[in-house]
């Protein structure tokens, strides 16, 4: 085996490692498993990324810039999930996102009516379902985020991105070619964050509160790795 490929298979295990304990870590819930699994997981992305072949210095650059911020919330969100560690875990996702938009339009991927309107929609009554009964300092930011977030959804989802893809009804269509897997991510990710808003403000049931969590950690490392599968595959 090749050393490149010795590495492709060391940062798959390492981060399906981290992935089934993380989510064995929500399912149980084992907290201090989890503030040890849940973080191994970027690094390993970032590796993936220092590695790359396909990326410029400067798009590698942006995309570790990019995993730092996404520790960073994942250090914050995993502490508590009090509003002020909300806050500070929303806003350095956020970076997170601008980074990715920015790395997006570096490679093309353009805002586009048909994938642009139902994300922002989304965001829309999401924005004032949090405002709801009253706003917040919380509700604010995840406004703010939830724009951000929207924002790379509508570029991961251009077919200008993966040129020979197939387009059904607005989404690329996941394929072979990894660059198909970027709508994918980023759709995974919007319903990730969208699960962590219902657990916080509409579920009351432990129960269901625990198979959200799962939910929303399954969906956030599936995203990541697609997103950045689809961020360093060869244009």
């Amino acid at each position: 085996m090749s050393t490149a490929k010795a590495l492709k298979f060391a940062e798959r295990v390492l981060f399906g490692a981290a992935a089934i304990g993380t989510v064995y870590s929500a399912r149980t819930g084992n907290r201090r498993l989890r503030l040890v699994t849940k973080p191994a997981a970027v690094p390993v992305l970032a590796a993936r990324v220092a590695r790359a072949q396909t990326l410029a210095p400067g798009e590698k650059g942006l995309l570790v810039a990019a995993l730092v911020a996404a520790g960073a919330g994942d250090h914050f969100m995993g502490r508590s999930h009090e509003d002020r560690e909300l806050i500070k875990g929303a806003t350095s996702f956020g970076v997170m996102q601008v980074l990715y938009s920015v790395f997006l339009w570096r490679r093309g991927a353009r805002p586009r009516a048909a994938t642009a309107s139902p994300r922002l929609g989304a965001w829309a009554a999401a924005a004032v379902a949090m405002t709801l009964p009253k706003p917040s300092p919380v509700s604010s930011v995840l406004s703010v985020y939830g724009g951000l977030l929207s924002t790379t959804s509508t570029l991961a989802a251009d077919p200008a991105l993966a040129p020979k893809a197939r387009v059904s009804g607005g989404m690329v269509v996941p394929s072979g070619d990894r660059r198909t897997w970027l709508a994918a991510g980023a759709l995974l990710f919007s319903a990730s964050d969208l699960a962590i808003l219902i657990r916080r403000d509409f579920v009351t049931s432990e129960r269901v509160r625990a198979n959200l969590e799962t939910f929303v950690l399954t969906s956030y490392l599936a995203s990541q790795w697609l997103l950045v599968e689809g961020m360093t595959a060869e244009k």
